[in-house]
């Protein structure tokens, strides 16, 4: 495999560089946000790994939108890196990169040079499979990110509902708490003037109509089992279910169609992107609208708060659960062209420093060029968050961490680090709101599926999702699902839904050790 890769062409960009200190240059394409200098070298982080470690990366960086392009022609001219840090690679990437012998499996550099991701590994085994391949091999480093777990993670929930409680107020409204209920207050919003200025120019529901935290299925789990982005749940007797093809899932979509009909759905939901749904947002214009996080929005305020689940028809309450984890198996990959892999794998170990870790993934402390995410209380080796002073968390985070391989485990807070308090209003509203009524047992694990599997996934995924999405918004708006819904089944099944269904039992089985 070495031989191969670096007889490719790959040996000269990537060849080791010493200086007379003794100091090692590492290649390295990664990508950062525009916010972030164009050096990376310039972020406090990495001066302070620098001097540390006594490598220096000598960084190719581009900014997110143009990365996968670069880095995938990179490797495909055979004029490979040391490593591609932040590489975002998926599954299937990861295993045709090893395939084709373009990188190497990190097993032997984890057992010895790596005491700090080692004790990670131990802390919490349950990675170690999650990021082992099939055949055994680790391919990539990844991030790893826990606050809360079981049915409190952070992730629990993604879509959460925000409902206009200034609106309700004026209008002398309950919050609901029944989806009949839901539908009386749109309609109070949309003939009642509730913001006061003599037009009817409210938006009483709005959403983006596709998979994601602005999308509105968090009100289907009202009607059964509710729906997820990647169409998954599990039963409580560790069955893999398609939600697009319950009865639960027609309901909830007939449901939508008569708050369409009643006019109470915004007109640009099927059409609108994130920027179209932010600017109403900010003007406060909806009575209800979906996010992970209402600071995202219609800003830190009280004029919203999230709406607790609604009763269904039937008189029950559920809450879906995702099967999202904060894991990301293939943040960094080491190329087989290489030459220096012991002191590649000790540079990246330092990440996987508790401490590094919470500043990689978060920002740094001591910056006096800008504001800090952290202060550093030296005497309890411990980074605390500061105030954010109305800046936008995502923006000095971006500016600020560097990303990369890292691992926050629920054990480190208040230890190594203080909860962020954008993280913390969350994870309340998962604890004390949403979990309690969260009926399932399981989740879909995260599966790391054979190349062969994976091709198949891809493949059916691509035609089966994208048309249970049109048939979803044909649905809404026309209404007619049960006219349709038999030749819908079949259209599943001809588009590979039970062979979708036997891959991901498999998965299942495998990693729940059935």
């Amino acid at each position: 495999m070495f031989v191969a890769a670096c007889g490719s062409g790959g040996g000269s960009a990537a060849s080791e560089q010493q200086d007379p200190d003794g100091k090692v240059t590492l290649n390295f394409i990664t990508q950062s946000s525009a916010l972030a200098p164009a050096d990376p070298n310039d972020k406090l982080i990495n001066k302070r790994l620098e001097e540390k470690t006594n490598v220096h990366i000598n960084w190719k960086n581009f900014t997110s939108d143009v990365f996968a392009e670069k880095r995938n022609l990179a490797v495909a001219s055979g004029d490979l890196p040391d490593a591609i840090f932040n590489a975002d690679y998926s599954d299937y990437e990861l295993l045709k990169l090893a395939k084709d012998g373009a990188i190497i499996p990190l097993n032997e550099l984890i057992e010895q040079n790596m005491p700090h991701f080692k004790k990670v590994l131990e802390e919490a085994p349950e990675y170690k499979s999650m990021i082992t391949a099939p055949d055994g091999n680790i391919y990539a480093f990844p991030w790893i990110e826990e606050l809360g777990n079981g049915k409190e993670r952070i992730q629990a929930v993604d879509s959460m509902p925000w409902i206009n409680v200034d609106w309700l107020k004026k209008l002398n409204l309950k919050m609901p708490t029944t989806t009949e209920e839901l539908k009386q207050v749109l309609i109070a919003f949309k003939t009642q003037d509730p913001n006061g200025n003599g037009q009817a120019d409210e938006i009483p529901l709005s959403f983006i109509n596709k998979p994601g935290a602005e999308d509105l299925v968090f009100l289907f789990a009202s009607f059964g089992l509710g729906e997820n982005p990647d169409h998954a749940v599990v039963s409580d007797d560790g069955k893999v279910i398609f939600t697009a093809a319950e009865e639960g899932y027609k309901n909830a979509v007939k449901f939508i169609n008569e708050l369409y009909k009643e006019k109470l759905i915004d007109i640009e939901a099927y059409t609108q992107d994130w920027s179209t749904y932010l600017a109403k947002g900010k003007d406060q214009k909806y009575g209800l609208y979906f996010s992970w996080d209402k600071a995202n929005i219609s800003g830190a305020n009280d004029a919203y708060e999230v709406m607790p689940p609604l009763a269904g028809p039937d008189g029950e309450v559920n809450v879906t659960r995702t099967n999202a984890l904060g894991l990301g198996r293939g943040k960094m990959v080491v190329t087989s062209a290489n030459k220096n892999l012991e002191t590649t794998a000790k540079w990246v170990d330092q990440l996987y420093d508790p401490l590094q870790s919470v500043q990689n993934n978060w920002g740094t402390y001591g910056d006096d060029t800008q504001q800090n995410i952290f202060e550093l209380d030296e005497a309890a080796g411990m980074l605390k968050h500061l105030p954010l002073e109305g800046t936008a968390p995502v923006e000095l985070r971006e500016k600020t961490s560097i990303g990369g391989p890292l691992a926050i485990l629920d054990s480190y807070y208040n230890k190594y680090t203080t909860m962020p308090d954008d993280a913390k209003g969350r994870m309340d509203i998962v604890k004390n709101i949403m979990a309690p009524k969260m009926k399932a047992e399981n989740v879909m694990p995260s599966v790391f599926h054979s190349i062969d599997e994976l091709d198949r996934l891809t493949t059916i995924e691509t035609d089966l999702f994208a048309y249970v999405l049109r048939m979803r918004t044909e649905w809404y708006q026309n209404g007619k699902m049960d006219a349709q819904w038999n030749d819908y089944l079949k259209e599943l099944d001809r588009l590979g839904l039970q062979e979708w269904l036997k891959i991901k039992q498999g998965g299942y089985d495998r990693a729940t050790g059935k």
